[in-house]
């Protein structure tokens, strides 16, 4: 097999974060298991940068900030990129493999019309329970991983309301929720979708490294703003969580790394 060549599609529009540093650091870990790949960065919203679907075998469009609906000049670009994917893999004449995170993942079920995008009364901030379907259980990606498993999340905006019968059209399956509020008596988002074969994606921050992570959120200024923002009582729950060997560190070693690895077996 020729040299695998990997696009990251950066939708983080120059603001700050942790995500693409995760980002790297599992990509390179998968090169350095495979004996090496190629990689790009697009700064998709900055720079209206966008590569063309034939030029590379691996697609990981990240998190971003703002409203997914207003995607500015560059969404055109962007959902034909999407489009052209999806166009290849249907057609039987390739395979382009594709990972969608939160603000990528809203931005496509909303083009793909399989759930619709709204503001959420309060910011979802810190380290979750994600809870399976019936077809979660059934997901390869979450083979190693318990019910409910754990994962952050950092959003103001969701996926509510899934179309089951667009999603049943285009082949699409719902592999799990946020987590079970009773008290609460709001639609529960959807957290992860399995689009084809090849496309997956997810809502909540599987890249986030439990490490480094806890490293940023210990940061002085960091600390003062979640408390101010959260309270002291989330914050130490996070702390906790990033901790724990079976929660934030389990889903970041398991689901972005298998899905490339799956990538990588099925292009060789």
């Amino acid at each position: 097999m020729k040299q695998l060549k990997l696009a990251v599609l950066d939708m983080y529009d120059g603001v700050p974060n942790e995500g693409m540093r995760c980002i790297r650091q599992l990509i390179q870990e998968f090169s350095d298991e495979i004996g090496g790949c190629e990689v790009a960065t697009f700064d998709v919203r900055g720079k209206q940068e966008i590569p063309a679907a034939e030029d590379y075998d691996i697609f990981l469009s990240t998190g971003g900030p703002g409203d997914p609906l207003d995607t500015g000049t560059w969404g055109t670009a962007y959902f034909a990129l999407i489009d052209r994917i999806f166009e290849i893999n249907d057609s039987g004449q390739g395979r382009k493999f594709l990972f969608l995170i939160c603000h990528s993942f809203q931005m496509v079920s909303h083009h793909l019309g399989i759930g619709r995008v709204t503001r959420r009364r309060s910011t979802s901030f810190g380290t979750f329970p994600i809870h399976k379907t019936a077809n979660g259980y059934d997901e390869p990606y979450f083979d190693l991983l318990p019910d409910p498993f754990w994962a952050v999340d950092s959003r103001d905006f969701q996926i509510i309301s899934a179309d089951l019968e667009q999603i049943d059209a285009i082949g699409a399956k719902v592999l799990c929720r946020e987590k079970i509020r009773p008290h609460v008596p709001l639609e529960r988002a959807v957290m992860a979708v399995r689009f084809s074969r090849e496309v997956f994606g997810t809502q909540f921050h599987p890249e986030a490294d439990a490490v480094g992570m806890l490293h940023y959120f210990q940061q002085p200024e960091k600390q003062k703003q979640i408390i101010h923002e959260h309270g002291y009582e989330k914050y130490q729950q996070m702390l906790n969580t990033l901790n724990d060997p079976d929660k934030i560190l389990l889903t970041e070693s398991v689901i972005i790394p298998t899905f490339l690895r799956d990538a990588y077996q099925k292009l060789s």
